[in-house]
């Protein structure tokens, strides 16, 4: 009877995290009657062959990016490199919460999930609007004001200030961190990137947008060429609604560089992908696509 309500215990609080970590490291394995594969009817003993056959099975969890180098143009000295991840795509909550369905074996359905994790976004925000500053353990969140006030008694002039909100990895972010490996592919030789988008009317770079003006695009083999699909797109964050630039309204067109005529868009965060079959020789069978890293910010 002692044995069992340690086996109980030990199963209640360690069994589903030998699963988890299996499940992480895409080894779904999991062994839930391990008392019984290791009983020798001594509880102390048994207890600690567990835990040792549990430290010696679970391999360290790595997390594996891919990156490649690229010219340092900001530098004066020759052979130096700067390495950007080779990033998939954007994924958004759906998908964040389908993974941990399907990968991290949290309980309830996908949909459940997503409509807490909506609650809580909601939740966060309106207390950040409040002035709260929030740590999650995963992140911090803080409010910060932009411009310079002329005197004690001026006031918040929304044309001369900016209310904006950043946010920072935290402690436990950090430690899962520690566990990633970089995998450094070479010199970006037939990559498709974008390394920094420049807004034309206020010389910002990898920040604010000004609808219905030039907006440049820095990378490479951005050259947009192809079928119909190919493009330069501008992904609206709150709604994930890809709107199209006008053809028309592409005013450089280089592999290196692309200059176009921003839409009158709402205020709001987005992103920017650019969709071509170009590359530099024949033209792709299928077009490709990459999604700036970076979020830009239209202004109310």
């Amino acid at each position: 009877m002692f044995w069992f309500y340690i086996n109980e215990w030990f199963c209640d609080n360690y069994c589903s995290i030998f699963c988890y970590v299996n499940l992480s490291s895409r080894k779904k394995v999991c062994i839930p009657f391990l008392g019984e594969l290791f009983s020798l009817g001594y509880p102390v003993i048994d207890f600690i062959y567990l835990s040792i056959f549990i430290i010696i099975y679970m391999e360290p969890l790595y997390h594996n990016i891919k990156a490649y180098l690229y010219l340092n143009h900001l530098s004066s000295r020759q052979n130096e490199y700067i390495a950007r991840i080779s990033s998939e795509r954007t994924i958004g909550i759906t998908d964040i919460c389908e993974s941990a369905i399907s990968r991290g074996g949290a309980p309830g359905t996908s949909q459940d999930m997503e409509l807490k994790v909506i609650l809580f976004m909601k939740e966060m925000a309106y207390l950040l609007c409040n002035g709260f500053a929030v740590n999650t353990g995963y992140f911090m969140g803080n409010v910060h004001i932009n411009g310079v006030f002329n005197s004690v008694d001026e006031q918040y002039d929304p044309e001369k200030h900016t209310i904006s909100i950043s946010f920072n990895q935290g402690e436990l972010l950090r430690q899962e961190l520690r566990n990633l490996h970089l995998d450094v592919q070479g010199l970006a030789n037939n990559v498709m990137s974008i390394s920094e988008v420049v807004d034309i009317k206020t010389g910002t770079v990898n920040g604010i947008i000004t609808p219905n003006r030039n907006l440049k695009i820095k990378g490479s083999k951005l050259k947009i060429a192809g079928n119909g699909q190919t493009g330069v797109y501008l992904i609206h964050q709150e709604t994930g609604n890809r709107i199209k630039i006008d053809p028309s309204d592409i005013v450089t067109n280089h592999p290196s560089e692309l200059m176009i005529a921003l839409p009158d868009i709402v205020a709001g965060t987005y992103q920017v992908e650019v969709v071509t079959q170009f590359t530099g020789n024949a033209l792709l069978k299928e077009p490709r696509s990459c999604v700036f890293s970076e979020v830009l910010r239209v202004n109310e």
